[in-house]
């Protein structure tokens, strides 16, 4: 096997691997995935329940229009042309929502790496802790890509 193919194999056991700490470290958390923002594909998934692949597919799209949507991107560049940043940098890079029954916490890998976190939760979940949580697994995971 070349290099190329040792590093992508690894990347894909770091981000299981990632998604399954989240899942069990994170207090209540219901579901986990990793999100590439560069193909927009769901490359790891880790729940309590099963849930239909169109689901998972839309979470992964969602996240992706979250992120990078057209909107999003033009409020991005002109908050830079404003401060004159002239980096690919991305302003975006947590976002929490709130749903009737579910906190969903998104969180972009700020070591560069294309790859996006989606912690999902119970409504009633601490969200201080949730951030914790996920951050310090993160932290922990992600430092090789």
């Amino acid at each position: 096997m070349d290099t190329s193919g040792k590093n992508q194999l690894a990347l894909s056991d770091q981000v299981i691997s990632v998604a399954r700490r989240l899942r069990q470290e994170v207090p209540d958390c219901l579901a986990t995935g990793v999100v590439d923002m560069a193909t927009g594909m769901l490359m790891a998934c880790e729940t309590t329940d099963s849930h239909p692949s169109e689901v998972l597919d839309l979470l992964a799209g969602a996240t992706l229009e979250l992120f990078q949507g057209r909107t999003v991107t033009m409020i991005e560049d002109i908050f830079k042309e404003r401060r004159g940043v002239t980096s690919a940098e991305r302003y975006f890079q947590e976002v929490l929502v709130n749903s009737t029954n579910l906190t969903h916490l998104f969180i972009r890998d700020e070591r560069g790496a294309d790859l996006v976190v989606v912690v999902v939760c119970p409504r009633a979940v601490n969200i201080g802790m949730l951030f914790a949580a996920t951050r310090r697994v993160l932290k922990g995971h992600f430092a090789l890509i």
